[in-house]
């Protein structure tokens, strides 16, 4: 445990738990887990198998499982974490990537991006099939902008053609 009177500048290493209430600033890194007390105040950048923090942390922190921000914890940094938790009066400013995709989802989206640059795939017949529901939205060709959710469809060329291949049939 590193009390309140202790500041250290520099890198910290080390391979079990550790429990830091005073001041650190500089980098750490460690196979164990980091708890920060509520009187830390760590500018650092953090590599660790897990983070619980009750103060103050100012710098981006990767770890394999989890984050925990408490109560009265305060980030700021961008988080990289298997599983993120955040207490009611927790402040975080930054961005956060937490969990890993499957490798199925990673699959549907590379799927979904050559398919739409195609504009042939299963993602034409899926809209045109949306867009054929109560309303008549696209079955006219002058009544190209009159959609409300365009932002969510394919070009207005495309539009056209699915719109073309739904009534051909």
């Amino acid at each position: 445990m590193l009390s309140t009177d202790v500041e250290i500048k520099g890198s910290i290493k080390f391979s079990n738990d550790l429990v830091v209430d005073g001041r650190i600033e500089g980098s750490i890194s460690s196979d164990g887990s980091l708890t920060v007390g509520e009187n830390a105040r760590i500018k650092a950048e953090i590599k660790t198998r897990s983070v619980i923090i009750y103060g103050k942390v100012h710098g981006n922190i990767e770890v394999v499982d989890v984050i925990e921000l408490k109560a009265n914890a305060e980030l700021v940094g961008d988080v990289k974490a298997a599983s993120l938790s955040i207490e009611p009066g927790a402040i975080f400013v930054g961005k956060s990537t937490v969990g890993v995709p499957s490798v199925k989802a990673q699959e549907k989206a590379s799927e979904a991006s050559s398919s739409s640059s195609s504009n042939s795939g299963s993602s034409s017949s899926s809209n045109s099939n949306s867009n054929s529901g109560s309303s008549n939205k696209g079955s006219n060709p002058n009544d190209k902008g009159s959609s409300s959710n365009d932002k969510d469809e394919l070009p207005l060329t495309s539009k056209t053609s699915t719109t073309n291949k739904a009534t051909s049939r």
